[in-house]
């Protein structure tokens, strides 16, 4: 029988060598392999002492079963159910975009400007399962947190994620943008955080296979020319929810952040940069409430 190091090896083959897989970057074949394994041992994430474990034929066939679905673009996360967001492991399944590791920057941006406030409210837009307002809801428990996205999946996800969490300080509200908001939060909020669906209509289809054919459309574009509708709306609209001083933070991809910054100095926000995370590419733009 072979050794738990022995599968996890050539399931890094395996996935290297699949054209329906995506390769963000080097050693994301690897992860994936341990992710699975680990879901299989019913592990929260792999010891040294397993790989040198001999992997018994029940766990093997499972094991081969799930990377061979894997092999076919099924996102990993969808596979184990769940996937880890600064710390917290959250439930996510098919009809949820699944949280990018890159959203932990914007995460981390929030809680630092939220912390010291008296009674904060974090508003995050276009949520999803909820991993940036369930990270602040956590790392703020003075924060009121409430999370908004127009996707009955996603925010029943998000709605469980925080119960399993006893995150009592998080909402989650179904509605599109600012519409579900309580409207006495008009004027009080110190942080707007947002991840917008910007990828341009025509661009859905030039997609890795792993994200066009499984993750929600809605989640990956606003079926704009430019995919900028959705976040052209929100810097409309966010001045009249910020306190004077709070902050829109916005999550982009690197090659979009000079138009993003050009739409919040138009839209009135001052204090607008591109902030860059660990690899040094702009991630989250940022603008202060004027």
């Amino acid at each position: 029988m072979p050794t738990v190091q022995e599968e996890l090896d050539d399931a890094e083959e395996r996935l290297k060598a699949s054209d329906d897989v995506e390769h963000p970057h080097a050693g994301k074949e690897r992860i994936d392999a341990e992710e699975l394994m680990a879901f299989v041992l019913e592990v929260d994430e792999l010891e040294p002492r397993d790989v040198d474990r001999t992997l018994k034929p029940k766990r093997r066939r499972r094991f081969e079963s799930l990377l061979e679905r894997r092999l076919t673009g099924i996102p990993t996360a969808y596979l184990t159910g769940s996937t880890r967001f600064l710390g917290l492991k959250l439930e996510v399944g098919p009809g949820a975009f699944i949280p990018r590791e890159s959203s932990e920057f914007m995460a981390q941006q929030a809680i630092r400007r939220l912390r010291g406030r008296r009674a904060p409210v974090h508003v995050d837009l276009a949520t999803g399962i909820g991993p940036v307002a369930l990270a602040v809801a956590s790392k703020v428990p003075a924060a009121r947190v409430f999370g908004v996205d127009i996707s009955r999946k996603p925010i029943e996800q998000a709605r469980r994620n925080a119960e399993r969490l006893g995150l009592s300080n998080a909402t989650f509200r179904r509605g599109d943008l600012f519409e579900p908001l309580p409207g006495k939060l008009r004027g009080t909020v110190d942080v707007f955080t947002i991840h917008p669906p910007y990828v341009p209509k025509r661009e859905v289809r030039g997609l890795p296979r792993e994200i066009k054919a499984f993750e929600p459309e809605e989640s990956l574009t606003d079926y704009s020319p430019t995919g900028l509708r959705l976040l052209r709306k929100t810097v409309d609209h966010a001045p009249e929810w910020l306190r004077p001083g709070g902050w829109l933070l916005v999550e982009v991809s690197p090659d979009r952040a000079r138009e993003v910054r050009t739409i919040l100095v138009r839209g009135g926000f001052g204090e607008v940069r591109s902030t860059k995370d660990q690899l040094d590419v702009s991630r989250v733009i940022v603008g202060r409430s004027v």
